[in-house]
């Protein structure tokens, strides 16, 4: 997958979309609907409402990609439905774009290193 540099923001959101939707249509729904930008790097993902289906949105510097995928049998496993986003961290995207069970992983706690003076 084409994705841009630095470290990887993942955000699902959680409510099915119309899956004619196509990545400008996708990129005014992130900034209208769930008050997020776009342009931003940021990896959005979507569902289908038989959560089949699923597509990436990420603008990468140059101009917006979009990834689809069908599973060809099962689905994707997905939070309840409701407005809103969710966050993952990358190895959680990977495992849900897989069709595993990405809330079996979990994101690693980032400490702060403590500075003495």
């Amino acid at each position: 997958m084409i994705v841009p540099p630095g470290p990887l923001k993942v955000m699902v959101a959680t409510k099915p979309v119309d899956f004619r939707k196509g990545a400008v249509s996708l990129a005014a729904l992130v900034e209208h609907e769930l008050g997020l930008k776009p342009f931003s790097g940021v990896v959005f993902i979507f569902r289908s409402k038989r959560a089949n289906r699923i597509k990436l949105l990420v603008w990468d510097g140059t101009g917006l990609v979009l990834v689809s995928k069908v599973l060809q049998t099962g689905g994707f496993h997905w939070p309840r439905a409701h407005d809103g986003v969710l966050r993952l961290s990358a190895s959680q995207a990977s495992a849900l774009f897989e069709g595993l069970q990405w809330s079996k992983m979990h994101m690693p706690r980032i400490q702060v290193p403590v500075t003495t003076l």
